[in-house]
């Protein structure tokens, strides 16, 4: 039985056909938050299962849908861009996180995360390519990290691209539902990884020539579906517990943050996971959630729209449709609102636009949403 789906071209044009830009003012409302209003607009409908969002320089945007298409939205309608390399759609697993290079204006390079076909079932990879001039299709397509095993689960593929200041991709892998692989460091599995731009490994990578896979950056995570950058270039991630236990980490070299060892949560049946909740030699969460919100996509918010918020970390939420708002003082995160509860369904990802602005995807939508404040 073959583990993935495949979608013809007709298919997926007549899919595609179904996305709109709309910026009407029937689509925008105004919501209230702490402090004030702001508006909210839906920029985008259409979308089959929406993972990620980047903003082109051009003014338009790269959507990526699980399922394996890359939408260029420009000018007030999607099209279809060409080249994607083959995806393992398989549980959560499929196309996922696209990012473009700081110098994406001068090398048409982005990032592109997916699940690939490999013996045993699917791994998670980057791969690197060159937006065409006229954005249609994707060139020199070329793998710069895949996973060193294939599984045949369906879960925990992480998956989130972070671009630093120097240039080296950090890139956050799920443990693929193998609890224990989060702690060996001969495995990709449960780990944050980093690398320079041509896919080769950073010489200061903390495993570089000793007891662990040289990619390897942290340890010790359960699936990672937001990655962000704060001001200073400090990595976060937020990842999914299991019941209860979501966290917010920020991944220093060589650290390991515990899982399965210890957690917040428990197992879905109700069990105690590992230790209990510290051990030594293992990290403590930045934040953690109980019970779970289900986190996915990652924000620390940087512009000028929203002043009273630069600096607070966005995290959207699968499971209760919200976008919590947390603030940082020092290495202590407390989430300060949540919101948008049970107005917009299963928050995937949200990204701060260039003028400031932020947007994020509704998964049970299938839109794309952008937040202003409101006149």
């Amino acid at each position: 039985m073959n583990l993935f789906r495949s979608i013809s071209l007709a298919v997926i044009a007549a899919i595609v056909a179904t996305a709109l830009f709309v910026t009407s003012e029937a689509e925008a409302e105004t919501v209230p938050v702490d402090g004030g209003e702001v508006e909210v607009t839906r920029m985008v409908t259409g979308l089959d299962e929406p993972w990620a969002i980047a903003f082109l320089p051009s003014g338009g945007l790269l959507i990526t849908e699980r399922d394996g298409r890359l939408l260029r939205v420009m000018e007030g309608s999607a099209s279809l861009v060409s080249g994607v390399p083959e995806v393992a759609v398989l549980g959560q697993g499929g196309l996922l996180d696209v990012v473009l290079a700081r110098d994406f204006a001068t090398t048409r390079t982005l990032f592109i995360s997916y699940a690939k076909p490999m013996q045993g079932g699917a791994g998670t990879a980057l791969a690197a390519a060159e937006l065409s001039a006229d954005g249609s299709s994707l060139q020199n397509v070329r793998d710069i990290f895949t996973m060193n095993n294939g599984s045949g689960a369906g879960q925990h593929f992480g998956s989130r691209i972070v671009e630093a200041p120097d240039g080296k991709l950090f890139l956050t892998i799920g443990e693929r539902g193998a609890r224990e692989l989060a702690q060996d460091k001969s495995r990709f599995n449960g780990k944050v990884v980093r690398i320079n731009r041509d896919g080769s490994i950073p010489a200061d990578n903390p495993f570089v020539g000793g007891d662990g896979l040289d990619a390897i950056w942290s340890l010790g995570h359960r699936n990672p579906q937001g990655a962000a950058l704060d001001e200073t270039g400090t990595l976060w991630t937020v990842e999914h517990g299991a019941q209860g236990g979501d966290e917010i980490n920020r991944p220093e070299p060589g650290l390991n943050y515990g899982w399965p060892v210890i957690s917040y949560g428990r197992h879905y049946s109700g069990g105690k996971i590992g230790q209990g909740t510290s051990a030594p030699g293992l990290e403590q969460p930045a934040h953690y959630w109980d019970p779970s919100i289900a986190p996915s996509g990652m924000m620390v918010y940087s512009g000028s729209l929203f002043p009273e918020w630069q600096g607070d970390i966005f995290v959207g939420s699968l499971k209760f449709n919200m976008i919590s708002r947390l603030v940082r003082d020092g290495s202590e995160v407390t989430e300060a609102e949540r919101l948008f509860q049970d107005r917009y369904t299963r928050i995937r990802d949200i990204r701060e636009a260039p003028d400031g602005s932020i947007w994020f995807l509704s998964v049970g939508d299938g839109a794309a949403y952008r937040m202003t404040p409101a006149d």
